[in-house]
């Protein structure tokens, strides 16, 4: 079967060969320390690199000029002291045989100015980016000599750190800002005519090619239509392309639909879960049948099966599977051995990227190795000397995750689960159609599990006897928590829960108040749910944005769907206490920046506020363990196994992870997993 699929074919670009046709294409997990790529961002592409990858793309993007401020933990190009740190990168992936490619870019406008050396953001025209809100100055005649010198001197570095080449970043940025007609409206030689908006593109490409050796592989990631009033249009996205093509001085385009200076636009060249998957990939095919050169693409192409189509049907001659592979590096290994069906599911979350804006860093939300190889395992590869029993209580995102790394390891493992399937909330999220890739979490650890022996027992509230009779030798309890809705002065017995209603236990009133206090998902699918029920909701939070910990491209469904509803959105609000009026609540409101209360009178209040642990067995076990419960924090951080003895007529060791130890989210309760039994 691998001999033949087309996936796993090599393809010649100029003078290299490509294994096969799977690369991830260039994306910035901010992994970078001072702006340099050093072991974490080096051990993060080697290991995609030795499962088999066939092309690796670094930074999304790396900068190549002062006045480009990082936005989010970019390397910095122009900086001599990238040389060996991205050798070592190169040399790390081509032990592998995979190629290394970085992309550059000035991100112009794209940025801000209030960090790093404080210099104004450009732009062509001057026209401010809404996601980024500087206002820039109008490029200059020196700016434009400066950047384009700056650009060939971060491609050598890149040659002489020993890449394979690079790629231009055009689209959104400062080359794409040139080619736009909505960034650019000069009416000298950079504007008006499409040639002279091309022209600090050709500048650029012939400054580049005059400083590295003809065999250094030079492409173009552009965006052929921009899918925007008075933007490039198809039609002179393919014209842009046929030019650059015909110059001479690329060789390959990685094609891009749409705009990105808005993170609903953003959303859409990036697409989260419950949007069309592959939706550019028929595009992509129409500009290499037009331009009849090399094409690659990604964007949600997140499963193999896509994959394949798209090069057995001559749509792209390389297909970038970038979020795929965050979740899973091992996907051509698991390709060339015959075990697809082990490949662990992109579930179109993008956590991967709502973290790099809100914390700084790339993480998925099922795979906590990603980004953390240094430490954690992306396989369980060895097996235990000492095969143990363990018993799990619970069978949500915690408990799957240390039952199959468990399982994995040899041990025995058991499983209590109070319901009748395995998932916890995660099959709350999948009520919510938009929302039902989040099953790949669940589905791809059941089995798993089910392939390593694990036994699971449905339908069973496991107390302290029940796990007791099992004489296990380690139990973890992952049992989760139950909403918190203790958090009002008075009236909290008035309240229902998010839960509540995601759930369907309690239908939505006519009018409701939401009070999110949870500022994650919780709270904004509650909020579509009601919604959507025709109820008059308002939204209530004593935040000053909606729900902060939600990224922009996860938080623009929501929108779309709630702004058509007329929902009320009322901010720095904080639901002080509530009261029977009449068939109504009367619902006190105050906010953190003064005294001036306001009341309102509803059918129904809900209220999103985290969850408390659901601990009573863990705290009924905690006297007869051997450990006492107790964690050490330092081993668990360095990835170390657990040694601590407290009592030593203990019978067995006892742990808790997950929401069973406080209200977080599913990527905590998987890495509490991880990290605690890989060592057991």
């Amino acid at each position: 079967m691998s001999a033949n699929d087309p996936l796993l074919q090599p393809f010649q670009l100029k003078h290299l060969t490509l294994k096969n046709r799977l690369m991830t294409s260039s994306h910035e997990p901010a992994y970078t320390e001072d702006g340099m790529p050093k072991e974490r961002y080096r051990l993060y592409h080697a290991a995609r690199a030795q499962a088999g990858l066939a092309m690796t793309m670094t930074a999304g993007s790396a900068l190549v000029s002062k006045d480009s401020p990082p936005a989010f933990g970019n390397i910095l190009a122009y900086r001599e002291e990238v040389v060996p740190w991205m050798r070592e990168l190169a040399d790390s992936c081509h032990e592998h045989d995979c190629k290394v490619m970085i992309q550059l870019t000035h991100l112009g406008r794209r940025a801000n100015w209030n960090h790093s050396d404080w210099l104004p953001t450009l732009s062509p025209s001057g026209v401010r980016e809404p996601a980024h809100r500087a206002f820039p100055k109008t490029i200059e005649d020196w700016d434009i000599r400066r950047i384009v010198a700056d650009y060939a001197r971060a491609a050598e570095h890149m040659q002489a750190a020993g890449l394979d080449g690079i790629e231009l970043q055009c689209y959104g940025h400062l080359i794409d800002q040139f080619w736009s007609p909505v960034t650019n409206f000069r009416d000298d030689d950079w504007g008006g005519a499409l040639d002279n908006r091309l022209r600090f593109t050709r500048l650029i490409l012939d400054a580049i090619r005059a400083r590295v050796s003809a065999d250094f592989i030079v492409g173009l990631r552009l965006v052929v239509d921009e899918q925007m009033e008075n933007g490039i249009t198809r039609e002179v996205g393919i014209e842009i392309a046929r030019r650059m093509v015909a110059g001479g001085q690329i060789d390959f385009l990685n094609v891009i639909r749409g705009h990105i200076d808005t993170d609903a636009a953003l959303t859409d060249i990036i697409p989260v879960q419950g949007m069309a998957s592959s939706p550019h990939l028929d595009f992509a095919g129409e500009v290499r049948k037009e331009t009849k050169f090399p094409v690659f693409h990604a964007a949600k192409i997140a499963d193999v099966a896509t994959a394949r189509h798209a090069v057995a049907s001559g749509k792209l001659d390389m297909v970038g599977m970038t979020r795929a592979h965050i979740a899973d590096p091992l996907i051509v290994k698991k390709l060339i051995e015959g075990r697809e069906q082990d490949i662990r599911p992109c579930v179109g979350a993008t956590y991967c990227l709502d973290r790099i804006y809100l914390a700084g860093e790339a993480l998925c939300i099922h795979n906590p190795a990603s980004g953390r190889e240094a430490t954690m395992p992306h396989q369980i590869s060895s097996k235990s000397d000492q095969p143990q029993k363990i018993v799990i209580v619970g069978a949500g995102p915690a408990g799957l995750e240390a039952a199959r790394v468990a399982a994995e390891r040899g041990h025995q493992v058991i499983v209590f689960e109070a319901t009748p399937k395995a998932g916890g909330q995660v099959l709350l999220m999948t009520r919510s159609p938009r929302r039902r890739e989040m099953i790949g979490i669940v589905d791809w650890r059941v089995e798993q599990c089910d392939k390593a022996g694990v036994e699971f027992r449905f339908n069973i509230y496991a107390e302290a006897d029940d796990i007791l009779a099992e004489e296990p030798d380690i139990v973890i309890v992952a049992s989760g928590g139950l909403p918190d809705t203790e958090l009002f002065e008075s009236g909290n017995e008035l309240v229902v829960s998010a839960r509540d209603i995601i759930a369907g236990d309690i239908a939505p009133a006519a009018e409701v108040l939401l009070y999110d206090d949870g500022a994650d998902h919780p709270g904004m699918q509650a909020a579509e749910i009601i919604a959507e029920s025709g109820a008059r909701l308002e939204y209530v939070s004593p935040e000053r944005q909606i729900a902060p910990d939600i990224g922009g491209t996860n938080l623009t469904p929501y929108m779309r769907k709630l702004l058509p509803l007329d929902v009320t959105f009322t901010l720095c609000r904080r639901a002080l206490h509530a009261r029977r009026d009449g068939d109504k609540i009367r619902v006190t409101l105050g906010s953190d920046y003064g005294d001036f209360p306001s009341d309102r009178l509803v059918d129904q209040i809900v209220v999103e506020h985290g969850t408390l642990p659901l601990d009573e067995v863990y705290f009924e076990l905690k006297p007869l363990s051997s450990n006492l419960g107790e964690v050490d924090y330092d081993a668990l951080i360095d990835g170390r196994a657990q040694a601590v003895e407290r009592n030593a007529e203990g019978r067995f060791k006892l742990f808790r992870i997950g929401d069973a130890v406080a209200s977080r989210n599913i990527h905590a309760a998987i890495y509490d997993a991880l990290r605690l039994v890989k060592d057991f």
